[in-house]
């Protein structure tokens, strides 16, 4: 009877006693109506190993990155290993960025324009690709998400830091994969649009729903339910499936049907874009089948920017074993987590206390979506509303796009660029903004004198000008130097480093 108090000296039954059993081991109960509650020691156990499994996926992965291109890697062998700590790295210490200003705002959605505060502040260094442009069109006071439009940035069609920065939004909505990828969308249209969000979406589902089930065919299939039907990356999941099954023992036959159907033709958005790297990271988890070792290592050997992928193929599996078993291998791993590239951020992090942020995120997600922190039997339990894996943000219409943000921003562009009164950097961004949108050249005949001025404010950012015509080496840079070389900006007369 529900809600019965038990009986001195009465027998469990053995329904009961499995049930007890179940709960003693795994740390997890499923419940009615989509919700299970798991001991605050199971699920923190969970996170802090999809950190790890992350940073180390990462870190190890570095020196096999953009190595195998035409061919896959020969990794035949591979102990993780730590042994100096973990450092920053663009594949973890943007979500770190984000991760402190949510704990220090109290908030789970930073508002775009705080979001370009903490870019400006933090993020000046050791960047690439869309991260690098984006940055620079921060300073003439363009702000997310105009920052990761395809129409704005002529990497956010295919870049990566889709996938990569999309781990830690999975670790903080623990078997929420919707919520996961509403997290992650916000975050990831600071720099990426299009089908590069369909990769977000399709990689923090997979790791939320990693907290429920060790099943990975059951997790692709979230990943799978979590992208557009008529998206490149939901066909290319499915690709990954059907080879996967015909060449069960065969990974480089998989990998090379992978390169041959999915390559964009461009080695710098192969190597750079969601596309390949996304269908290698589903590949190794399948070729991986749960083992953690096993599948970093065929990360690794998918190659293309192989630790991205063995960072996010470890994430979900470190969801899976958990940080216990984890530490318990023997791996020399240090906890450090060494702060060698973000401005104004902590100097004495470690993997533990980058965990704990993480952890009392997740706790918040839990509450604030139907879920609660509760004590049972003398134990902290978590109560969590599950879901299932669904898109929830479908592949725009580039042209109607386009037509759209034209509409909404040609009032502004012509009022910033008629006008006396506008300061450089208004000028810049109008200037700026009138190129990538096709009005330069009426707005150029309109007021010849005034569009003079605004595009000498625009050569005045000059790292603006060495990303536009040295950095963004894609067929969407290709057309973009050629329209603002028509509307009156010169190419710099030399290449000057980033740091």
């Amino acid at each position: 009877m529900p809600g019965a108090a038990a009986v001195p000296g009465a027998r469990t039954s053995k329904p009961m006693k499995r049930l007890l059993y179940l709960i003693l081991i795994t740390g997890t109960l499923a419940l009615a109506a989509g919700k299970i509650e798991v001991t605050a020691d199971k699920l923190q156990d969970q996170i802090r190993g999809g950190l790890l499994g992350h940073i180390i996926g990462d870190l190890n992965g570095l020196k096999h990155e953009n190595k195998y291109f035409a061919e896959p890697g020969n990794v035949q062998s591979y102990v993780p290993e730590l042994p100096e700590g973990a450092w920053t790295d663009d594949d973890t210490d943007v979500e770190w960025i984000y991760i402190l200003e949510m704990q220090r705002a109290n908030t789970l959605l930073i508002a775009p324009p705080r979001i370009a505060e903490l870019w400006k502040r933090h993020i000046n260094r050791r960047i690439w690709c869309s991260h690098l442009y984006l940055r620079q069109i921060l300073d003439i006071g363009i702000e997310p998400p105009l920052t990761g439009s395809v129409h704005l940035n002529p990497w956010a069609e295919f870049n990566l830091s889709a996938q990569f920065v999309s781990e830690s939004w999975g670790h903080i909505a623990p078997g929420m994969p919707r919520t996961a990828a509403r997290i992650g969308t916000h975050y990831l249209h600071v720099s990426i649009d299009g089908e590069p969000i369909q990769s977000t979406q399709l990689f923090a589902a997979m790791i939320a729903t990693a907290f429920v089930t060790g099943d990975i065919d059951k997790i692709v299939d979230a990943g799978v339910a979590a992208t557009d039907p008529k998206s490149d990356m939901h066909k290319i999941v499915l690709d990954v499936r059907k080879w996967h099954r015909q060449n069960p023992q065969d990974w480089r036959a998989t990998r090379k049907l992978i390169q041959q159907t999915w390559s964009v033709g461009n080695r710098t958005a192969d190597i750079n874009g969601v596309k390949l790297n996304g269908a290698s990271a589903v590949a190794a988890l399948l070729y991986g089948q749960g083992d953690f070792v096993e599948t970093v290592r065929h990360a690794f050997n998918f190659g293309f920017d192989a630790d991205n992928n063995a960072a996010t193929a470890g994430a979900i599996v470190g969801v899976i074993k958990g940080h216990k078993w984890m530490m318990g291998q023997g791996w020399n791993i240090k906890d450090v987590f060494r702060n060698t590239s973000r401005d104004n951020m902590p100097m004495d992090e470690t993997i533990t206390s980058f965990g704990d942020r993480l952890i009392a995120l997740a706790e918040r997600v839990i509450t604030e979506h139907g879920g609660a922190k509760i004590t049972k039997s003398g134990k902290t339990v978590y109560r969590i509303q599950t879901e299932d894996a669904a898109n929830i943000e479908r592949l725009p219409d580039p042209g109607r796009q386009f037509t759209a943000l034209e509409a909404k921003l040609k009032p502004e562009i012509e009022k910033a660029i008629a006008s006396d009164a506008a300061t450089p950097q208004q000028q810049a961004r109008a200037a700026y903004l009138a190129i990538c949108l096709d009005l330069a050249p009426k707005l150029k005949q309109t007021y010849p004198q005034q569009w003079a001025k605004a595009i000498e404010a625009l050569s005045g950012y000059s790292k603006l000008m060495q990303a536009l015509f040295f950095q963004a080496s894609t067929p969407a840079g290709d057309k973009l130097r050629e329209k603002a070389v028509a509307a009156g900006l010169r190419k710099p007369e030399k290449r000057e480093k980033f740091s």
